[in-house]
């Protein structure tokens, strides 16, 4: 009995000392954001007092009308959701049927090929910013949303993640019965591989979404018309009045971060699960 008490109390203190971890890293990891908010409702006056401000201030409505009174917020919302979701639905069908052909086809220089691929994700992408705005001049695209979207549509990580889900998610077996029954690989992978990968379709569409919305470099390069730039790019221009109004500043990005977590909130059970299995089957 004594043995069993002090085996039930050191496994309560772990898992104690585990919850108090896991909160303890849910605050900090908030906080960036909690302060973010808290710059969104104070003026420059109250944000730059020694010691600054730690609670919300009563200015969040104020500054983010100063954001409409400078930039198109809306306008810039809209563009830069029609460009992720179309990246982000671009790159899950490709990226899913390339991985379901490296996972579960054999074709010649097949391992060559995906080796290629994972070599590209060590090329830093600011290296390919002058070739690729050449091909996009080239094709008329400067200033045109397939400047972002069709070069977004590929991506290294996708495949190798979508390979790997489906080559331990998906049983052979389950291919084998579709090809004996008569399917082509594009029925197979349609009917039989997509309902089994939707947790890795939602890993991977909140990291592409999350990486397309937040981008600046490029389309800040190949948009010109102020009618169509991107959300982040619209927030660059709060930066060009002689003096800084942070308040104003950080409401705009405030603002511009809610999507995400609400793109976050509605798949993170897929997202979890997706985790989950991997770490199981590993």
């Amino acid at each position: 009995m004594a043995a069993q008490k002090e085996v039930g109390s050191k496994f309560s203190l772990r898992k104690l000392f585990v919850y108090v971890f896991l909160v303890l890293g849910s605050l900090l990891s908030l906080f960036p954001f909690y302060y973010m908010f808290v710059f969104a409702t104070r003026i420059n006056r109250e944000i730059n007092q020694v010691p600054p401000p730690f609670t919300p201030g009563t200015d969040l409505v104020a500054n983010f009308q100063k954001v409409l009174d400078s930039i198109d917020f809306f306008g810039a919302m809209w563009n830069s959701l029609v460009v992720s979701s179309a990246v982000t639905f671009g790159t899950l069908f490709l990226c899913s049927l390339a991985g379901y052909t490296f996972a579960k086809l054999n074709f010649k220089g097949k391992n060559i090929f995906f080796i290629a691929i994972l070599v590209t994700m060590m090329v830093p992408p600011q290296l390919g910013l002058i070739p690729q705005y050449y091909i996009i001049t080239t094709l008329g695209w400067l200033n045109d949303y397939r400047a972002i979207i069709v070069p977004g549509l590929i991506n290294a990580f996708g495949i190798f993640w979508m390979r790997q889900y489906i080559k331990e998610g998906v049983p052979f077996e389950l291919i084998e019965s579709a090809r004996i029954d008569g399917c082509s690989h594009f029925r197979t992978y349609w009917n039989i591989v997509v309902p089994m990968i939707l947790p890795a379709f939602a890993t991977l569409g909140i990291i592409v979404f999350m990486q397309v919305w937040n981008d600046f470099l490029w389309p800040l390069v190949v948009l010109r018309d102020p009618a169509m730039h991107t959300l982040q790019v619209a927030l660059r221009s709060l930066n060009d009045a002689r003096q800084i109004d942070y308040g104003m500043i950080m409401s705009g990005t405030f603002w511009a971060t809610v999507p995400l977590i609400i793109v976050f909130l509605m798949f993170n059970r897929l997202f979890i699960d997706s985790l989950s299995a991997g770490a199981v089957k590993s």
